[in-house]
């Protein structure tokens, strides 16, 4: 047998080997799940949901509407049908779509109808965003649950999920940003203007008011 025979089958165990690891790769990534839901404010969903174990990421964004790539300002001003909404991409071997609607749930005031404690309007309201039956069915049992847990009608509607469009630059993770802005309390960091926000805008004192110790984001 000569040095080349060798080299052949270790070059076939080799390309084996790669091909398996791609493919569980690929495995790994096809396991990855989204989850849409409009919950006001979306750097305050975003904030809080990538600190949820099993999540991968939160992306601010725009869904529901009719305009194609709306921008902030046509969306807040109204007349694009559009929420402003996250879309959270998680392991579900970590976590579990229904466990991430009773959270989701519970971090928003779903009893108000006409937008999120200091924003108001249809561009603040709450939804979930569902794909296809079994996804609606895991809203509507979550929905169901929370309604029945805080004793009072849930307003929250189950949609059909539309075209998502990812909200401007400066939106995605503006909770942890460094850049300077101007508030109302003075020139701020992003990050400090986004907590002085939260905290003026009422947020987590009426989700705290409305769930108690089921709220899972209130002081975290």
């Amino acid at each position: 047998m000569t040095v080349l025979d060798n080299i052949k089958p270790m070059a076939l165990v080799a390309l084996i080997a790669v091909a398996t690891l791609i493919q569980g790769q690929s495995a790994k990534a096809a396991e990855i799940e989204t989850l849409t839901v409009a919950g006001g404010c979306f750097w305050c969903v975003e904030a809080d949901f990538e600190k949820v174990q099993g999540v991968s990421g939160a992306v601010s964004g725009y869904t529901g509407g009719t305009s194609e790539n709306p921008t902030y300002k046509q969306v807040t001003r109204g007349g694009t049908g559009h929420y402003e909404a996250v879309q959270i991409s998680f392991d579900p071997d970590v976590i579990s779509r229904a466990t991430l609607l009773n959270m989701f749930l519970r971090s928003v005031d779903p009893t108000d109808a006409g937008g999120q404690f200091c924003d108001r309007g249809n561009s603040y309201r709450t939804a979930i965003f569902v794909s296809d039956a079994q996804e609606k069915a895991l809203a509507q049992t979550a929905k169901d649950q929370a309604e029945s847990a805080l004793g009072q009608k849930i307003v929250t509607p189950i949609l059909s999920a539309a075209r998502f469009y990812p909200a401007e630059s400066y939106h995605q993770d503006y909770y942890k940003g460094t850049d300077l802005v101007l508030t109302r309390g003075g020139p701020k960091s992003q990050a400090s203007a986004y907590k002085f926000y939260r905290k003026a805008c009422g947020r987590d004192a009426r989700v705290k008011q409305l769930w108690g110790d089921a709220a899972p984001f209130v002081g975290s």
